[in-house]
């Protein structure tokens, strides 16, 4: 991608150096919470009271207790911090243009583009929709507008799932903003209510939460549409890219790398052609109107 030239977005929260937890390296009163059930019992003996002092001591001289627990994810490990600051400037300059398409974008179709805030972390965080750990990838909370991303993903997305690429980072990211985007419209409400309705019929909300997921890889594809004809940074094979890492990351893919077999109503974003299928749509017609996965 041809992005030298372009600017960075502003709208960036970048939680990597304040811990692990986010919020100037202090642990919030969530955090507390969260781990109240393991701190509780080691209270009551000196044992307990020695490993609680070994965690107190070990987070002020920089490492991540919760690693041990299992919440540290990839960004546990070492850090290239050069490779990762140029991945932040990258990712910065594709949200700046996802900012300028969809604010000039949406007004055609009666909406007003309100820019969400991206929020870097590594390994765990908070996010209005709960704790963001590593593992869960990026994603997007309509509680508090803002995309939560621990860039060690990509890494993830190149070496386990091979989907390597600059293009392939900027899908995944236009997708989450995709999720900004149905939220903008409502549609994201929409669905919450009817999965409320639904109780507790996980099969029926799979199938209607694979519509949203491929709605937002089609709303990315839209973006793609109007980030090459108004940017010009599509480079040759930055499309087989995105492609590539839709399939990579296509629901009955990932379940035959886990357990070996395909379990359909198990789906919560579409297989892997559906997510080819929905994203080259968005890409080739710019058009939202194209991007209605609920009929």
């Amino acid at each position: 991608m041809r992005l030298d030239h372009e600017e960075e977005s502003r709208n960036v929260e970048d939680r990597r150096r304040s811990g692990s937890y986010g919020g100037g390296g202090k642990i919030s009163m969530g955090t507390l919470m969260m781990l109240w059930p393991i701190i509780r019992p080691l209270l009551r003996s000196k044992f307990g009271l020695l490993v609680i002092g070994a965690g107190v001591l070990a987070y002020m001289a920089g490492f991540n207790p919760l690693s041990l627990l299992g919440m540290g994810g990839v960004s546990s490990h070492p850090v290239n911090k050069a490779k990762e600051e140029k991945q932040a400037v990258f990712i910065k300059k594709v949200l700046k243009s996802t900012e300028d398409i969809w604010t000039q974008l949406l007004p055609k179709y009666g909406l007003r583009y309100k820019k969400p805030v991206l929020v870097l972390y590594r390994g765990y965080t908070h996010s209005g929709c709960g704790g963001a750990q590593s593992q869960m990838g990026p994603f997007y909370c309509p509680v508090d507008k803002k995309v939560y991303l621990d860039l060690s993903f990509f890494d993830e997305l190149a070496r386990r799932h091979n989907a390597p690429g600059d293009f392939a980072q900027a899908y995944v990211l236009a997708h989450e903003i995709g999720h900004h985007v149905q939220d903008l419209a409502g549609t994201l409400d929409k669905v919450q209510r009817i999965k409320q309705q639904w109780g507790g019929n996980s099969r029926r909300a799979n199938a209607l939460q694979v519509k949203v997921e491929l709605q937002a890889d089609c709303y990315a594809g839209v973006w793609g549409h109007y980030a090459q004809k108004q940017f010009n940074m599509l480079e040759p094979g930055d499309l087989e890219e995105a492609l590539n890492a839709a399939s990579a990351i296509g629901d009955d893919t990932l379940q035959k790398e886990a357990t070996g077999r395909v379990r359909p109503d198990a789906f919560t974003h579409g297989s892997s052609a559906q997510r080819v299928t929905w994203f080259r749509r968005g890409f080739e017609s710019g058009d939202l109107r194209q991007c209605n996965t609920f009929k």
